[in-house]
C-alpha cells in the first residue's frame, strides 16, 4: 500500500504562492464571491473580510492605494508571501481566497509578488456601485469590523495605524459631517474628487479608476491566470456563472452542490440606481464615467 509523503517545501511554497485573489471596485460583488467559494471544501479565507494591512507592510505610509510593481521590495513582499503561507498552513488542502478592494489599484503589485496567482475580476455597472457605495459611506462604524480587521495589523504598524484612525476619528467629530472619513480603495486626487462633488458622482468616479486600473494591469498578466465575470451576468445565472469560476479555480462541484451554493443569489440589486439616483446625478456621472460604461455594454 503506498504511503502518502509529507509535501516538500518546493510543493508548499509553490501552492501558497498560487491563491485566488478576486479584485473588483467596492459594491462590486466581491463579498458575494468570496462567500460563496469559501462555502465549498476546496477553499478557505481569511477570518476576516479585508486584509488591507498585510498588503500595504511596507509601503504603509503611500498615501493612495495605487502601488506599482516596483513597490514589491524585499522586505514587503517576504512579510506578505509569509503571511499567506502561516493562513494556508490552517487548512492545507484547501485554495486560499483573498478579497481586498483597494486590490482593483494595484493588480501588477500583486502580481509581482505572486506571480502564480489566479485573478477574478468581477465588473459591475457603475452607477448601481455609486448608489451603493454612496449608502456605505454614510453607514456608522462597525466597531466589530475594525476588531477583527486589527488582528492582521502588522505589529511594527500597531501605533503608525492607531496614530492614524485617532486622527480620523477627531476630524470627523470636528469636521460635523455625517459620513465616514474615508472608504474604500484609495487614488491619486480621491480628497479633491470626494470634495469637489456630491458622494454619488464622486463614487463613481471611484469605481472608474478602480476598474480602468484593474483592466490595464491585468492584461499584463497572462490570460490563463485572469477571469472577468459580470455582476450581472452572475446574479442572472449564478449556476453557470459560479461553475466557470470554479473551474478557473481548478475545482469540479457537482451541479447539485453550485445549486445549493448559489440557490441565495439574487439579481434584485441590478439596475437600482435608476430608482436611488436623481436625475440630476444621473446625468453627472454619464457626463464623467459614460465612456467607461458604454465601453463595457452598460450604455442604456
Amino acid at each position: 500500500m503506498a504511503v502518502a509523503s509529507t509535501p516538500s517545501k518546493a510543493a508548499c511554497d509553490n501552492a501558497s504562492s498560487s491563491p485566488a485573489i478576486i479584485i473588483g471596485a467596492g459594491r462590486s460583488g466581491t463579498n458575494m464571491l468570496r462567500d460563496l467559494l469559501v462555502s465549498l471544501p476546496y477553499f478557505s479565507t481569511w477570518p476576516c473580510d479585508e486584509i488591507n494591512y498585510i498588503w500595504r507592510y511596507g509601503n504603509r505610509s503611500f498615501e493612495t492605494d495605487e502601488f506599482t510593481r516596483q513597490m514589491a521590495n524585499h522586505r514587503s513582499v517576504k512579510y506578505i508571501r509569509d503571511q499567506f503561507e502561516s493562513q494556508r498552513k490552517k487548512e492545507p488542502d484547501k485554495t486560499l481566497v483573498e478579497k481586498t478592494c483597494a486590490n482593483s489599484l494595484r493588480c501588477g503589485f500583486l502580481h509581482e509578488i505572486f506571480p502564480n496567482a489566479r485573478f477574478v475580476h468581477i465588473i459591475r455597472d457603475g452607477r448601481d456601485v455609486a448608489a451603493s457605495a454612496a449608502l456605505r459611506w454614510n453607514a456608522s462604524l462597525d466597531i466589530g469590523y475594525l476588531l477583527k480587521k486589527a488582528r492582521f495589523v502588522p505589529k511594527s504598524d500597531l501605533l503608525y495605524y492607531a496614530s492614524s484612525y485617532l486622527k480620523a476619528r477627531i476630524h470627523k467629530l470636528t469636521s460635523g459631517k455625517s459620513r465616514l472619513s474615508t472608504w474604500g480603495p484609495k487614488f491619486e486626487g480621491m480628497q479633491e474628487v470626494f470634495a469637489n462633488h456630491s458622494l454619488p458622482i464622486a463614487c463613481a468616479i471611484q469605481w472608474q479608476r478602480c476598474v480602468d486600473a484593474a483592466q490595464e494591469q491585468l492584461s499584463d498578466v497572462p490570460s490563463h491566470q485572469v477571469l472577468t465575470i459580470r455582476y450581472e451576468a452572475f446574479t442572472q445565472n449564478p449556476a453557470i456563472e459560479f461553475e466557470k469560476v470554479c473551474q478557473f479555480l481548478g475545482s469540479q462541484p457537482t451541479k447539485e452542490t453550485v445549486e445549493e451554493v448559489v440557490k441565495s443569489v439574487s439579481s434584485r440589486s441590478v439596475g437600482k440606481w435608476k430608482k436611488q439616483l436623481s436625475a440630476e446625478e444621473i446625468e453627472e456621472i454619464e457626463r464623467l464615467v459614460g465612456d467607461q460604461l458604454k465601453r463595457l455594454g452598460y450604455g442604456d
